[in-house]
């Protein structure tokens, strides 16, 4: 999971370094499911009760927002300390939604 996104984020395929960079070339199939499923992955690792960790999927005009939603113990663990998670976090959904040519924000849902 961790390995796919990696070479999706970067542009990996087994392309040659002189044709790798344009969107057709790099043979990222990725769709924003996989984003929303990175962002489920890495953050039922984070917490304490992965169980009751929710992830929904909302389009506000033309941003897809990816809330999380998890026990409120938990949030801490998500945002980390100064917020230092949740930004890379967002850092890495967004460079991979950038890659599509899309738009991603992700937030924590407070109960």
């Amino acid at each position: 999971m961790i390995k796919s996104f990696f070479k999706f984020l970067t542009g990996q395929s087994g392309t040659s370094p002189e044709v790798r960079g344009t969107p057709e070339s790099t043979g990222s199939t990725g769709t924003l499911k996989d984003i929303e499923n990175f962002v489920d992955y890495v953050v039922r690792a984070l917490v304490d009760k992965p169980e009751s960790v929710r992830i929904i999927s909302d389009t506000e005009k033309d941003i897809k927002v990816i809330k999380i939603d998890c026990e409120k113990e938990d949030i801490g663990k998500v945002i980390g300390k100064n917020g230092k998670t949740i930004t890379a976090i967002r850092s890495l959904a967004s460079g991979a939604a950038g890659r599509l040519r899309e738009r991603v924000s992700v937030e924590v849902v407070d109960k």
